[in-house]
């Protein structure tokens, strides 16, 4: 990392405060980047109710709980707060294939949210409820998980094929979320599906694999239906304490900057001004690029491919 990204990171990171998004102080001079007309998404973000709401409990294959509640409410305000315009609700482990609280955070987002939904192959009935679910909620994608010997798809089998076909039949993407040592076992479908667009989350996790089991997702930048997501960095204060900053460059130029986008920054802790912060952080890491493409990294590419206004 060079000496002027250091600096730029400390600074914004300087900015993180710990009250709620409703009293937000006054945008900060780290966040007078955003143009006028630069669009915002947040590609990833999670939900919960949290333990003490029993409208919306966990399941009870739920590998964590989180107590503290991280609500569609909050996500709004500090969108605003940030001035961050989308957002895409990913659906997560804790409530496996019941979707009511994602349907529930849609609702209240009122066109400025859209989800991903989380459907299990093996699992007897659960690809059914897909269609009825993009039927009455604004569903971009769904999420498949090979991250643990307990929690891997059916790779090699009718029913992976299954889901990948009712993901392009219903027009949705597929969300991959693996560790790099399984993203070989999707090439196969990547390749099959041309036409289904396939989104690798969290940079295909470069360090939590050898460097010859993430080159696969390299490989995956050869088809022109994948697309990189800029989430989840890793920083040099976590273990193994290396620079992400060259991989991130490796893979631009791998997938080119119209097929990377970018996500981060909500939580149940979260601000206006942390949300911002994570923002303008995220955009030290492509600062290599041009304005113009920066801004497709961080909003532009998304509001396309999941048809928020632009």
């Amino acid at each position: 990392m060079n000496r002027r990204t250091f600096l730029k990171r400390s600074a914004l990171a300087a900015t993180t405060i710990t009250y709620g998004c409703h009293r937000t102080r006054s945008l900060t001079s780290s966040q007078t980047k955003k143009t006028g007309n630069e669009i915002w998404v947040d590609t990833h973000l999670h939900c919960f109710a949290g333990t003490t709401d029993t409208r919306f409990p966990y399941h009870e294959r739920a590998p964590y709980r989180p107590t503290e509640p991280a609500t569609p409410e909050h996500l709004l305000e500090c969108m605003h707060a940030a001035g961050v315009d989308y957002a895409i609700v990913v659906h997560p482990e804790p409530y496996q294939d019941d979707h009511r609280y994602l349907e529930h955070c849609l609702a209240v987002g009122k066109g400025k949210l859209k989800g991903v939904g989380l459907f299990f192959a093996d699992r007897p009935g659960s690809l059914d409820k897909i269609a009825p679910l993009a039927e009455r909620i604004p569903l971009v994608a769904l999420r498949v998980h090979a991250y643990a010997p307990d929690r891997l798809p059916p790779f090699d089998s009718p029913e992976l094929k299954r889901l990948w076909t009712i993901a392009s039949d219903l027009g949705l993407a597929i969300q991959l979320h693996f560790e790099p040592k399984y993203a070989a076992r999707f090439h196969p479908y990547i390749q099959a599906f041309p036409h289904t667009k396939v989104i690798i989350d969290h940079l295909g996790r470069p360090f939590q694999g050898l460097p010859e089991e993430h080159a696969n997702v390299f490989q995956m930048a050869k088809h022109p239906n994948t697309i990189i997501k800029l989430s989840a960095i890793p920083s040099t204060r976590q273990y193994p304490h290396r620079d992400i900053t060259p991989t991130i460059h490796r893979l631009v130029q791998a997938f080119g900057p119209d097929r990377m986008i970018y996500g981060g920054g909500f939580g149940a802790d979260a601000t206006g001004e942390t949300y911002h912060a994570a923002f303008e952080t995220a955009r030290t890491y492509i600062d290599h690029l041009s304005p113009a493409d920066q801004s497709l990294i961080l909003g532009g590419n998304a509001a396309k491919l999941f048809g928020f206004p632009s």
